[in-house]
C-alpha cells in the first residue's frame, strides 16, 4: 500500500488537453511584444515614409522601394516569430530577430559616434542613451524567449488545430418542415401585400386632342 502511494507520487503528471492548448504567461507576452513591435514598426515607417516623400530631400526611386522592402520584411519576421512562438512551432525565428535587432544597433551606434553621418537629425536624447532605449525590446524578447515555461512549450512541439464535430445532417421531417414553413410565409406575404390601384388615365394633351 505504500509503496503504490510513493510510485504515484513519483509518477511525473502527464498534462491533459487543456493544459497543452493554453500558452504559458511568458509565451503569451513574447507573443505580445513581437506583435506589437511589428505594429509599431509599420505605424512609425509608414509615417517617416510621409515626411521623406515629402521632403525636398527626397532620395532616389530605388532607394524607397529598397526601403519599403526591409520594413516590409522586418514588420512580417517581428510578427511572424510571435505567431510561432505561441502556436509552439520554434523560437529560432524570434531570437534571430532579436539578435539582429542588437547587432543593427550597435552597428548604428558605431556609425552615428565614429562619423558625422546622423548628425543633421535631430534627437533630442544623446546617442547612447537613445541606443540603450532602443536596445530594451530585443534584450527583453531574448530574455523572454529564455524563459523555461517558453522552452517547456516549444518542447512539446506545433499544436494540432482542434477539430470541431460536424453537425447532423437534417432529416427528412426537418428539410419537409423548413419547406413547408418557408412556403407558409410566402403565401403571408402574398395574400397581405396590397394590390396597386389602378393609374387614372392622363388627360388629353391640347395638341391631341379632338377638334
Amino acid at each position: 500500500m505504500a509503496s503504490t502511494v510513493l510510485d504515484a507520487r513519483a509518477t511525473p503528471r502527464v498534462p491533459s488537453s487543456t493544459d497543452r492548448r493554453r500558452p504559458p504567461a511568458a509565451v503569451l507576452a513574447a507573443a505580445a511584444v513581437g506583435v506589437a513591435e511589428a505594429v509599431a514598426l509599420l505605424a512609425g515607417g509608414l509615417t517617416g515614409l510621409d515626411g521623406l516623400l515629402l521632403s525636398p530631400l527626397r532620395p532616389a526611386g530605388p532607394v524607397v522601394a529598397v526601403v519599403l522592402l526591409l520594413l516590409a520584411g522586418w514588420v512580417v519576421l517581428c510578427g511572424g516569430g510571435g505567431v510561432l512562438l505561441l502556436d509552439g512551432s520554434g523560437r529560432w525565428l524570434y531570437t534571430a530577430v532579436a539578435t539582429t535587432e542588437i547587432a543593427l544597433v550597435g552597428a548604428l551606434l558605431a556609425l552615428a559616434l565614429l562619423t558625422p553621418l546622423f548628425d543633421p537629425l535631430p534627437v533630442g536624447l544623446p546617442l547612447p542613451a537613445l541606443a540603450l532605449l532602443v536596445l530594451g525590446v530585443p534584450v527583453g524578447k531574448l530574455l523572454l524567449a529564455g524563459a523555461p515555461s517558453l522552452a517547456a512549450w516549444v518542447a512539446e512541439g506545433p499544436r494540432a488545430p482542434v477539430r470541431r464535430p460536424e453537425p447532423a445532417a437534417a432529416g427528412p421531417r426537418t428539410r419537409l418542415a423548413t419547406l413547408a414553413v418557408i412556403g407558409l410565409a410566402l403565401f403571408a406575404v402574398a395574400l397581405t401585400t396590397p394590390v396597386p390601384a389602378a393609374v387614372p388615365d392622363a388627360p388629353a394633351t391640347a395638341g391631341t386632342g379632338q377638334h
